[in-house]
């Protein structure tokens, strides 16, 4: 595993979140009340992108096409996909799955992904 630097802490700010390279891996990083974080940068569901999302209850991300929420800080499923209705008839073939999360740091004013 690489540290890689992926952008300054003080460009993003509390509550956002931004898509950005760590060598050569696409991470979402996410800036929360109590640090930043990093996860996979499409929904486990059907590999919508996430930075089209929002972030809700201040740690977890919405999917912003069938609506799965995962917890930000361990890539936990809160909600599993539920919208439009009917949608959970492919959930049957698409089960449950956490993002993948990666260590991440902020080091001399700058944020760190290791992957």
């Amino acid at each position: 595993m690489a540290r890689h630097l992926v952008c300054k802490a003080s460009e993003l700010p509390i509550g956002e979140m931004k898509p950005f390279k760590a060598g050569d891996t696409s991470v979402l990083v996410y800036h929360l009340e109590d640090g930043f974080y990093s996860t996979q940068t499409n929904c486990t569901h059907t590999f919508a992108p996430l930075r089209r999302g929002k972030i809700v209850d201040g740690h977890r991300v919405r999917c912003p096409l069938h609506r799965a929420e995962f917890d930000i800080r361990t890539g936990e499923v809160h909600k599993w996909a539920n919208f439009p209705p009917g949608i959970q008839l492919l959930n049957v073939v698409r089960s449950e799955k956490t993002l993948k999360t990666y260590p991440t740091m902020v080091e001399g004013g700058n944020v760190m992904v290791e992957v």
